[in-house]
Formats: C-alpha cells, structure tokens, sequence
C-alpha cells in the first residue's frame, strides 16, 4: 500500500548506531553507561560531575501555543531541531519527559514524536521504558501503605484523619479509582477512610523525582513529603511516620537518567514525567544537568503552553537546577491559531472542518493572539523567543506568511519546517534561528522572588502570564495560603494547576482573553517538591478511557511483534 508511513513503521525502519557511541559522542565514557537491552541505558549520575569541566551547551527549551485537539507536534519539533543542529554543523543533545501509559493506552497514543522526527526505539520509550514510573508508583505506594499502618498501629503522629491529603497511584487511565474507600473488612484490615487513585504522573513522587539533583537530594525531599496534618494543623511528613527510607531505595536506581537516540542518531535523554497540570511538566534536572556538558546545544521541552510548562519551567525548574535559558521556541501551526481565532468548532477524532482548511490569512492574525502572548510570556523573563511553523500539508503561503508577520511584530524570529516529513533536513532554518538567537546576549530572570508572599506570587502569575484582572480566592484556599505561610513553605514557588486549553481558566474561551479574574478554589503544598500548587477549577489527575481508546487496537500480531502503537 502507497502513503507515508506509520510512525511505528518508520522507527522499525531505523538504523540504529550502538549506544556506547552515541554516549562516546556526548563525552561520557563507557563506565558510565549501563545497558538495559541493546537500543536503550541508563547514564551514571557520576557523568554530572566528570562532565563538569566541559564547555556548557546552550539551553534551549520548547514550548507551544495553548494546545488545542489538532496537536501542535511540539515533541515532534524538538526531536527535529535536535536533529537539525546536526546538519548545520552543531551537536545537540535532547531531553524530554518519559511518557504515561495511560495516555499511550488512551486517546493522546504515544510522545516520542512523528514521522521522521522521533525518539527510537518507540515501543520501548512509550511502554514502560526502563521501569522509573513503575519505581514512582511503587515508591508512592509505599508510603501509602506506611500511613495506613500508621493509623492501624495507633496513630501515634495523631494525624487527623478528615486532613489526610495522600492517595494512591496508578499509571493506567482508570476513573472508577478516582475515588475509594480503604480497609474494609475486618477489624485486622485496617482502618475505613475514603481515599482515591491518581495516574502515577500526578504523584508529588515524579515531581520531586523530576527536581532533585541527586540522589541524596532526593532522599531528603521524599523525608519532606506532607502527607496529612494534626488535628492543630501542623504537618505530618513522610519522615515523620517512617516511610521516607524504603521510598528513596525504591527510587535510587531510577534516578539515572535513560539513554536513547532518534532516528538520525542524536542523543535523547528521556527521564521523569511529571503531570503538566498540577506539577511543572518538566523532564529532570539531573538529564540537564548532564546534557548540559554534552553538546553545543541542549534542547529541552516543557509540557502544554508557554503559560504553564514554559512559565514553570522558569520559575521553578530554574531554580532547582540553577541552570538559566539562552533561548525557547514557540511551536504553532496553521491551523492551531485558526482554532483560535474562535471561528470553528474542532472536535478531537473528527473531520476537520472544511472552512478550517481553506485558505484565510485574516483568521491567522485574529488567533495569532495566542501568539503574541505566548511570545510575550518568553520574552517576560528575558529569554529571546523563535517561532517554529510547524507545517502541514494543506498550509498555504499566506498563512505561514501572516504567522512569521505576527511573530516579526513581536520581535521574535520565525521559521517554517517540515521535519514531520524530512527530518532534520526540514528543520534546518529553525535550528539557523535558533542559534542566532542563543548567541543573544543573556538576561534571563525569575518572574517574582522566593521571599514575596504566597497571595504576591499567584497575582503576578496571574496577571503578567495569563492577562487576568486579578485572583480570587474561595475561603477554603485563603485559609490554607494562611496555614501554609504559618507553617514556614511561604516561600516556595507557585504551580497554578489550571486548565490546559486556555490561557485563560475557562477551557472555553481561545486566543488571548482579557478583562476576567481567576478564581482560586483550593491550595495544596507538594513540599517535598519544593512548590504550593492553587487548584483553578476541576482538574483531573487521574483521567479516563474514552469510548474507543488505543488500548482496543494496540496488540501483538502473529510473530509477536507490536502492533498500532502510535
């Protein structure tokens, strides 16, 4: 059968280089490297420390407009401009998030980009990998399990039982455990509480995973987890009841970061995958700070738009890493800023609508508010932004043409690319401008200081990256701000957890909205994380399958092999 290939096709097409050299190419020797099969390791953290001495790579990170159900191709994108620094005589080295089995098993398919732009071997990256989400959950668990037997064995910590804030985790999409109840039976079965499931990405485990620089650092951040508070309001940590320990042996061996390659043979370092919701939606600090000595450039990806991956990964995975930024890209396409020109009604799974394709520069310019925005929310914390166009067959000239003039008007530069199709070769004038762009002067800086009140951080956030009028805060989280500060975590960063769909915190409304308040419902603290997270509306941490999910065409064909992976 003629057309393009699948995805799955084109990566077992591959030829693959042996990982020793690709690990040899980044400057990391070979007793740093150990192998789990033949196309995947993991890299020693003592790599961070014998690469230490090398000339620092310039960082690079990649975000999007707000996403809409078309998909930008924003992982896709940051494989193919890790590819292309090749072909302009530059090395890169890419690191991203591990994807979730559930939304693999879901409607999203798999994160290892497309076309001839992925992260290979696919199978592998997108199915378990080298088991470090299994070790979140398993970690998580435990420490579930430890407060449970806390309160069987007497409650010494005299934890109240209607403020006990850890659930369970799963990495599967599975909405009948979105809530519980816990040990029933008998009286030797624990005591009766409800209690509740999130995907194993939502777990304060992955983002602490994600943050920590090392391994001792992360033994002392799962020590910092609060798990509930007494009946006077003080909290109860995971080192309090016993269970930081057994957490952080299960985690130690995940915390080297995994070695893979794409399909033209450019380092990719895939570790962590912290929710882009309610946690920073970052890869791991410990991945850059190998990746940093590895190359000339460093391409990272912070997860949905730059209002939320973008802005967290300045103001909260700068800082625990201490690296800073030379430059970001802003992914969009035609039809994405279409989408938000608020003129079509897209609904994932169904034909496009005929009016989105046809040929209507205008209606670019009226979505390219988004745009301008997301320029604005780089450019906000003195990081020189590039556009990339991301292209699709069916664009027309115009329109690429009205986006590089929006993007022109921001003072941004702009390209277009076709590395879905040819790969690196396709995003070679992207790579161009992005360089020119990292050899800009650097002044990179924080959005608000760690000292400012917890209420003082929201409301910058609020209004300098989401253009609301100000915050508004429901009883419940006023008082929780006040118990936070009186228990000392006013001054970690803020991690908005709103929608994804929306500048804004309606998912409804598109573009750029102004002239709203955004109301704030609830507060809770991921300490051991390091950031207080206020809930903007109904988020969803553990999702559910729809009516017709990939897990009913993923499967084996006769000689064992993976089918319909996307």
């Amino acid at each position: 059968m003629g057309g393009f290939p699948s995805d799955l096709q084109i990566a077992k097409a591959a030829t693959l280089l042996p990982l020793g050299d690709i690990a040899a190419g980044m400057g990391i020797g070979s007793h740093l490297v150990t192998p789990y099969g033949r196309q995947v390791a993991k890299i020693e953290l003592d790599a961070i420390e014998e690469l230490a001495d090398r000339p620092r790579a310039k960082y690079v990170v990649v975000s999007a407009v707000t996403p809409t159900p078309l998909g930008e191709g924003k992982t896709t994108t940051t494989v193919g401009l890790g590819q292309a620094m090749h072909h302009i005589g530059k090395r890169a080295t890419i690191a991203i998030r591990q994807p979730s089995m559930g939304p693999t098993f879901g409607i999203k398919g798999g994160a290892a980009g497309g076309g001839y732009s992925q992260v290979v071997p696919m199978e592998q990256l997108n199915l378990h990998l080298t088991g470090d989400f299994h070790a979140v959950t398993a970690a998580h668990n435990m420490l579930s399990a430890v407060l449970d037997n806390h309160l069987f064995q007497g409650n010494e910590s005299e934890i109240d039982q209607h403020n006990i804030t850890w659930r369970r985790v799963l990495d599967v999409n599975d909405r009948a455990l979105r809530n519980v109840v816990v040990g029933l039976g008998s009286r030797l079965d624990g005591l009766p509480r409800q209690t509740g499931f999130d995907i194993t990405a939502a777990s304060e485990v992955m983002a602490i995973f994600a943050l920590a620089r090392s391994v001792p650092e992360m033994r002392e951040r799962v020590g910092r987890i609060v798990v509930a508070y007494t009946r006077d309001g003080k909290p109860v940590t995971a080192e309090d009841i016993g269970g930081a320990g057994s957490m952080a042996v299960i985690m130690r061996d995940a915390m080297a970061p995994n070695l893979l390659q794409t399909l033209e043979n450019t380092p990719v370092l895939v570790h962590a995958g912290p929710f882009g919701n309610i946690a920073h939606g970052n890869s791991s600090v410990v991945a850059d700070l190998i990746g940093i000595h590895s190359g000339d450039y460093l391409i990272t990806e912070a997860g949905f738009g730059a209002d939320m991956g973008a802005e967290r990964f300045f103001n909260i995975k700068c800082r625990a890493s201490g690296l800073t930024p030379d430059a970001a890209v802003v992914v969009t396409t035609v039809r994405a800023l279409k989408a938000h020109s608020g003129k079509h009604r897209i609904v994932a799974g169904r034909p496009l609508p005929e009016a989105l394709l046809a040929e209507n520069p205008d209606e670019v310019h009226i979505g390219g508010a988004n745009l301008r925005k997301q320029i604005e929310n780089i450019r906000v914390h003195g990081v020189p932004a590039v556009v990339a166009i991301n292209a699709f067959p069916g664009d027309h000239p115009s329109e690429h043409a009205a986006i590089a003039e929006i993007a022109a008007s921001m003072g941004a530069r702009s390209a277009v690319c076709t590395h879905f199709a040819e790969g690196g070769r396709g995003a070679t004038d992207l790579a161009r401008a992005v360089a020119e762009a990292a050899d800009e002067p650097s002044e990179f800086r924080f959005l608000y200081p760690e000292s400012a009140p917890l209420r003082e951080k929201i409301e910058i956030v609020a209004r300098e990256i989401y253009g609301a009028d100000g915050v508004d805060y429901a009883p419940p989280a006023a008082r929780q701000i006040d118990s936070y500060e009186r228990n000392g975590f006013g001054h970690l960063p803020v991690c908005i957890a709103k929608t994804h769909l929306s500048i804004s915190s309606d998912p409804s409304l598109t573009g750029a909205p102004t002239g709203w308040r955004l109301p704030v419902r609830e507060v809770r603290a991921s300490v051991g994380a390091g950031f207080i997270y206020p809930i903007c509306g109904d988020m969803r941490t553990m999702p559910g399958l729809g009516a017709h999910p990939a897990a009913h065409q993923i499967d084996l064909d006769a000689a064992g092999e993976i089918i319909n992976l996307s």
